[in-house]
């Protein structure tokens, strides 16, 4: 996902969080990295971490759960492993969740990274579960964050542009138009 600074801040935290946490993000659609722009960074911090705490974790015959466990030990060992590594990066905050369980089900809580690394792992590399990255970039670095967006991965399944500005939003379509399959 990627936010143009003319985005309705509460419309990219609700793409944000189901991108990323539906299905526990096991998911070709999943959102794995949104780049926010600075001038939004604040507000959309705060109401993305209330939304992100509210999410009920569980089993998926109670229908009150939003998230549960992912899908096989292979699942949960390759996406711990992401975030292991995430949480011994430097530049990298932990912004929601980062725990994982294994006990009963194999739990891995919302997680949201936060880096000042745009080349970071979890920014280049599908992970198919409940991670979320986020490159904070500076507005006036629009063009340039752009085309990092579309040279960081190899990989994208699928992407959005997020902004009222109907011309930044062509704009930036046309530039990221082969940076995802499904775009």
């Amino acid at each position: 996902i990627f936010a143009h600074p003319s985005s309705h801040v509460d419309a990219l935290v609700v793409a944000a969080l189901r991108g990323a946490f539906e299905y526990q993000g096991q998911k070709c659609s999943a959102a794995s990295r949104l780049y926010v722009p600075r001038s939004l960074w604040p507000a959309f911090r705060d109401r993305y971490v209330a939304e992100v705490d509210q999410i009920q974790m569980g089993p998926p015959t109670d229908f009150t759960n939003f998230f549960s466990a992912v899908i096989d030990r292979g699942a949960y060992d390759t996406i711990r492993g992401y975030i292991e590594t995430a949480k011994a990066d430097p530049n990298v905050e932990v912004l929601t969740g980062g725990s994982c369980d294994d006990s009963v089900g194999y739990y891995i809580e919302p997680t949201t990274l936060v880096t000042k690394n745009p080349s970071s792992i979890t920014m280049c590399e599908e992970i198919f579960g409940p991670v979320l990255t986020i490159y904070v970039y500076e507005d006036e670095d629009l063009e340039a964050t752009l085309k990092l967006c579309n040279e960081t991965s190899p990989y994208a399944l699928t992407g959005a542009v997020f902004g009222q500005d109907r011309y930044a939003i062509a704009h930036m379509t046309d530039v990221l138009r082969d940076a995802a399959g499904n775009f």
